[in-house]
């Protein structure tokens, strides 16, 4: 019994010390550079590493050169075997308010290894909330609207079922 104890005691310090000691920071200028070479560029005021989170403060979204969408802060925390990413008050150009809402109040995306093929998304904005799926194992993404209330921008683009509108996609 004393063996297995020291087993789980020398796991869980690993566990920690991965997650404490894990480059947070160079893993995110590793992803900008990737997403330069689609041509995104994120420019950010601060960071601040914490031991399981990494948070952007103010940070500018540019697609082109061209600067498209405006975050006040950007929050990625990760246990390994959870992850979660949340933005808060993602303010879109005036340009896209054709095509979308130009405010996110909050939006949360998740993924657990206990449901690996799945990546939860929560959202709330001027279109008031939306809970959706990603499915990595079919590549598709659906997300359903709450409340009808201000999707009037968005209509071209959604379904309607029993539940209420919905997007849907495959990527």
């Amino acid at each position: 019994m004393q063996m297995v104890k020291n087993i789980l005691l020398v796991l869980l310090v690993s566990w920690l010390a991965i997650i404490v000691f894990m480059p947070k920071q160079a893993l995110y200028y590793k992803m900008e550079e990737t997403l330069a070479t689609q041509e995104v560029v994120l420019n950010e005021t601060s960071i601040e590493e914490g031991l399981f989170s990494l948070t952007l403060h103010q940070v500018t979204v540019y697609v082109k050169g061209i600067p498209v969408a405006t975050v006040e802060e950007v929050k990625f925390f990760t246990l390994l075997f959870f992850s979660r990413l949340s933005v808060d008050t993602l303010l879109l150009d005036d340009s896209l308010k054709k095509m979308l809402p130009t405010k996110l109040n909050h939006a949360e995306i998740t993924h657990s290894v206990a449901s690996a093929l799945n990546v939860i998304v929560h959202a709330q904005g001027s279109f008031d909330a939306l809970e959706g799926n990603i499915d990595l194992g079919t590549s598709s993404v659906r997300l359903d609207f709450n409340e009808s209330k201000n999707i009037e921008v968005l209509k071209s683009q959604l379904k309607k079922d029993e539940k209420g509108w919905y997007y849907e996609t495959s990527f």
